[in-house]
């Protein structure tokens, strides 16, 4: 069974000749969501001129899509996805339900979503700092 398993997944002509479309699916559907948080911004937007008014929650909610395309821009330009930007997408998300939700919501439940925060944070600082650690080693085996 495991001989079957090694097969299976080895690195052989099927695996290399499928990788293509792992590829090019992944590009596929960053494409489709970047457009359609596009539109989903500019639905945003449209609403809000409608209501003719804009509240923190509002201007939360376009840096959420700003930071998606941003992401996807990001993969674009460098083939991948730095760690750093879906965590900081979580957080003003989060950060977006603690303003909206604040005089409703237990003291309890708005320590724990501030927590959450606290954690992401403490979180997208470590990743920098191996990101950093990373690039120095890089630059150490370059020379």
């Amino acid at each position: 069974m495991k001989n079957i398993f090694e097969k299976l997944f080895q690195r052989n002509k099927l695996n290399r000749g499928l990788h293509w479309t792992t590829i090019a699916s992944e590009k596929t559907l960053l494409a489709v969501i970047g457009c359609l948080t596009v539109l989903a911004s500019i639905e945003y937007v449209w609403g809000m001129f409608l209501m003719r008014a804009i509240k923190l929650p509002d201007l939360f909610m376009l840096f959420i899509y700003a930071e998606i395309i941003g992401m996807i821009g990001a993969f674009y330009s460098t083939n991948r996805i730095p760690i750093t930007l879906p965590i900081i997408i979580a957080m003003t998300a989060l950060c977006r339900l603690i303003v909206m939700q604040s005089k409703d919501m237990e003291p309890s439940i708005l320590l724990a979503e501030a927590g959450a925060v606290f954690i992401l944070s403490v979180a997208a600082y470590l990743m920098g700092l191996k990101e950093k650690m990373s690039l120095k080693k890089l630059e150490e085996t370059d020379s």
